[in-house]
């Protein structure tokens, strides 16, 4: 949680953070500082203090609806720095960051960088900052353990409260593409038709979606809406131009997050519209059976691969080849169980075999997403809910779309 960040900054001998901001979204600074709209300059923490933001003038106003103490770059000396520079941005701001270190009163050790940018802006400005200020060891981290990374992996009340929000509005784009989909009939030749007659298509859909997230909020991030063949490859998008039809599996994974950057939510639902074939609802069956599997290996202080090893079992005994029994496998199951969601869409703990480390703690927020794939068959399945570890050390379900194979199409025609 953010209250650790103190302990985990000891921990790797910090005595500082920095965190640079830039127009692009930062998981990093907001779970420091916040939804704060400020589009450069950087946060600092001294470990054992509140955080302060450094910003440009035109940056001020929106930098202290923050709560935080924010200095102005100017006021320590970003333009004369500029001008003696000769006009290199690069050796001012990094100038600007000493003097905020000496404001701080920052002891010599060990800072950490993290933020977004550019990799050779990070690259120069690393190196001008040990030459610049030798008594300071400016360090980066990388994988999935870093120091933010890590305190993420339980989420506070009020983290919750904010993904619980970010799921109800999900839940109900949801229920709106599901009627959208269900006003139109089918042709004769089982494609999904428009009142004009012309066919629905995937792209008509994820407009239609986006529209209902940006009503509510939030954005998209890639969305996962593919038919048939596609629906057999776990990450296809889906084809825009591909008319919808009567019986074939379909792939709905949705991650929207706040507008603007924030907290994900994460939902797959499979459905086949009018009717199901005897082969697509045994592989969902199947497929639900894992899911019940997972959640029955759940238990707070469990290590999160038994989870996943689990439903690994399951499929194999049915005869479903795995990354554990064909690595490298691309029919059957072929990926994780799930993963903890939070700022990020993809965060720890991880529910893997390949993975030891990992533990169910209380507030996780983690995925469960089984699924079976089979593209020369012309067929995949998958449902993912979210869920998040309550103080009883309960899973709670996230995610309360219902989970119905056939999507009725009410207009259906000679159906």
């Amino acid at each position: 949680m953010k209250s650790d960040l103190d302990r985990l900054m000891a921990e790797r001998d910090l005595n500082a953070v920095i965190v640079a901001i830039d127009h692009a979204y930062s998981a990093a600074f907001d779970y420091l500082v916040g939804s704060v709209g400020v589009t450069g300059g950087i946060a600092v923490k001294k470990r054992g203090e509140a955080p302060v933001l450094v910003v440009g003038g035109m940056e001020m106003e929106e930098a202290a609806a923050s709560g935080l103490h924010v200095y102005n770059s100017a006021d320590l000396g970003y333009y004369d720095e500029l001008k003696e520079s000769g006009g290199n941005p690069t050796k001012a701001t990094i100038a600007v960051w000493g003097r905020v270190l000496n404001t701080l009163a920052i002891a010599p050790g060990k800072i950490g960088i993290y933020g977004v940018g550019e990799y050779n802006w990070a690259l120069a400005a690393v190196d001008l900052l040990r030459a610049a200020y030798p008594v300071y060891e400016f360090v980066g981290e990388a994988g999935a353990s870093t120091l933010f990374d890590q305190a993420a992996v339980t989420k506070s009340a009020d983290e919750i409260a904010r993904l619980k929000s970010v799921a109800a509005r999900t839940n109900a784009a949801l229920e709106a593409t599901w009627n959208f989909i269900a006003g139109h009939h089918a042709g004769a030749d089982e494609t999904i038709l428009k009142p004009d007659g012309a066919p629905l298509t995937i792209g008509d859909v994820k407009r239609f979606v986006r529209r209902e997230l940006l009503d509510r909020e939030l954005e998209e991030d890639g969305m996962i809406f593919a038919q048939g063949r596609d629906a057999g490859w776990p990450h296809s998008r889906g084809q825009s131009e591909m008319a919808l039809r009567l019986g074939q599996s379909i792939v709905f994974d949705l991650f929207p997050r706040e507008l603007g950057g924030g907290y994900y939510h994460d939902v797959t639902r499979t459905w086949c519209l009018g009717y199901a074939p005897d082969e697509v609802r045994q592989i969902y069956d199947t497929v639900m059976t894992a899911f019940d599997i997972a959640l029955e290996a759940f238990a707070v202080g469990k290590p999160t691969h038994l989870m996943q090893e689990a439903v690994l079992d399951y499929f194999e005994s049915q005869g479903h080849p795995t990354g554990r029994s064909q690595p490298g496998t691309t029919e059957g199951y072929v990926h994780s169980l799930g993963h903890g969601i939070g700022l990020k869409i993809h965060e720890s703990p991880r529910i893997t075999h390949l993975l030891k480390n990992d533990t169910f703690e209380v507030g996780n927020v983690v995925t469960i997403e089984p699924g079976l794939y089979y593209p020369d068959r012309n067929l995949g399945v998958r449902i993912e809910d979210a869920l998040y570890v309550d103080e009883s050390g309960q899973l709670v379900a996230l995610t309360d779309f219902r989970k119905d194979l056939v999507l009725p199409i009410r207009g259906v025609k000679g159906g």
